[in-house]
């Protein structure tokens, strides 16, 4: 559901149009149109998490208690709210179409390849690829959040019944998920990157805002232009009471 949240990418740039155009008359500041994007956006993003997330969650058997079934569809909501944050971002820096849609392909590929599901934290490459670039996908406290979530309180038993494993241990050897914090604060840190990109967002469309006029006023210097004079060496030359026009 995060990846195809991209294919709004569209419609992102044609808030942006919008908002220049009205921006340019004055109607309202950068401030109110973050906000009222923000807010506006909700009851829709908030739908489409709610309805396919909850027919999901009950047909692949997940826990059945009501925290659970919350906690799901809190993660999903504000993973689905992040990526629109990113294609704003990307929208305010890249007007085009298909070059924006491709940048956020790119970067939403790159943070699901690193955020551990794929590929266990301690198989991925420390220089670059975990350190800073693990912790800034925003997959990863999802994912970790995820499996806390269903995993953490039960109990397994093998085949002979003589050996019980709980989720912890699960959630510890198999998917390596650190059960040091709670899964609210991997919550937390999806709300408090979500409020950053929101941020982000924010500050781009006020420097662009400052750096348009400075770029606009070398578009309008133009170079001087030299004028070349040739003599025709065939032309008569002008005679005494007569002048060439």
């Amino acid at each position: 559901m995060t990846f195809m949240s991209i294919g709004g990418f569209p419609s992102f740039v044609e808030d942006m149009k919008v908002f220049e155009r009205e921006r340019l008359n004055g109607h309202y500041g950068v401030c109110a149109f973050v906000i009222g994007n923000t807010l506006s956006g909700i009851p829709f993003v908030l739908l489409v998490s709610l309805i396919p997330g909850t027919i999901a969650y009950y047909l692949a058997g997940l826990q059945n208690g009501c925290k659970q079934v919350v906690y799901f569809l809190s993660v999903l909501l504000s993973c689905v709210m992040l990526v629109e944050s990113l294609m704003m971002i990307i929208a305010a820096i890249v007007p085009n179409y298909l070059l924006g849609i491709m940048t956020g392909s790119a970067i939403q590929g790159l943070m699901i390849l690193l955020a551990g599901f794929f590929k266990l934290p301690s198989d991925i490459p420390r220089p670059l690829w975990k350190y800073p670039l693990h912790y800034m996908a925003f997959h990863r406290y999802a994912f970790q959040g995820l499996f806390k979530n269903e995993f953490q309180g039960l109990k397994f038993a093998t085949k002979n019944n003589n050996i019980i494993v709980t989720g912890e241990e699960i959630l510890r050897d198999t998917f390596e998920v650190d059960n040091s914090y709670s899964k609210w604060l991997d919550l937390l840190v999806l709300v408090g990157m979500l409020v950053l990109y929101r941020v982000l967002f924010l500050v781009i469309i006020k420097g662009t805002e400052k750096v348009k006029p400075f770029v606009a006023s070398f578009k309008l210097v133009s170079p001087k232009k030299t004028i070349h004079v040739m003599e025709n060496p065939n032309a008569t030359p002008p005679t005494h009471g007569h002048y060439l026009v």
